[in-house]
């Protein structure tokens, strides 16, 4: 499904679905220690109803299904729910092809909703009251949030220009370590009870950080199959030059968490 946001992009049409095969091979990147900051945090555990949204292939209630919460999940792409069942065969996880601003379950439904990479794209006005009512009495709002970090991280940076070369409009470059923004709305019903970020070193091979980057807005979501593949050439072609089959990439994460109140 084609998204288009003027906020991002500068309005040109994303679709998460062209590259969700992409996606679920290699944005699973998301080290433990990730996941135990949200633990740490007595979130997402077992006892716990939790709802991701945004889910895309369900990296969150995958990757935490070990903690025992009872998860929900829901995408706006079928693709990417399609890959998300795939991939969490076996485990009890119910996925619903929904956008969040049209998402629909009972007041006081879960304990936790979880929000992660997909915050920014969401009409928070709209999204809201929905989240609110969806939790029950003093749940929590998590969001979360990685990114590589191009000013420090000389790979890193190199990736992001030749993005920049095929996607001039794409507003995913230049990013740095900061708080998650919060949208004054939030400010009515949640009051921000922590926030946290945070560097981390992401191991990848060239195969894999060619893959990481493809599966980007600004490249597979959003390019011709032609242009894709011109891009896939060129940016191999800079890896070999530039570093060796295995390294790190520099990241941040940021976290906040919402308390209903």
């Amino acid at each position: 499904m084609k998204i288009i946001n003027r906020d991002i992009d500068s309005g040109k049409p994303f679709d998460w679905g062209k590259t969700s095969l992409d996606y679920a091979k290699f944005r699973d990147i998301y080290p433990q220690e990730f996941y135990q900051k949200i633990v740490d945090r007595k979130l997402c555990v077992k006892g716990q109803a939790v709802l991701d949204i945004g889910t895309g292939t369900g990296i969150l209630p995958r990757n935490m299904y070990r903690y025992g919460a009872k998860w929900t999940a829901a995408d706006i792409s079928e693709n990417q729910i399609e890959q998300a069942k795939i991939l969490s065969k076996g485990m009890d996880i119910e996925y619903h092809v929904v956008s969040t601003e049209d998402i629909s379950f009972p007041d006081n439904s879960f304990d936790v909703i979880t929000a992660c990479q997909c915050f920014f794209y969401f009409s928070h006005e709209t999204v809201m009251p929905k989240l609110y009512h969806m939790l029950r009495p003093e749940g929590s709002l998590l969001v979360l949030y990685m990114a590589w970090l191009p000013f420090e991280d000389k790979v890193a940076g190199a990736s992001e220009k030749l993005v920049l070369k095929y996607n001039p409009n794409w507003s995913g470059a230049g990013g740095t370590k900061h708080p998650i923004v919060i949208p004054d709305c939030y400010k009515e019903n949640f009051e921000l009870a922590h926030h946290e970020e945070f560097t981390l070193k992401i191991p990848f091979t060239r195969e894999s950080w060619n893959g990481r980057m493809k599966a980007c807005r600004g490249i597979g979501a959003s390019l011709t199959e032609k242009e894709i593949s011109m891009w896939e050439q060129e940016h191999m072609t800079l890896l070999g030059q530039i570093v060796p089959n295995e390294f790190d990439i520099l990241h941040y994460a940021a976290i906040a968490e919402l308390k209903k109140h």
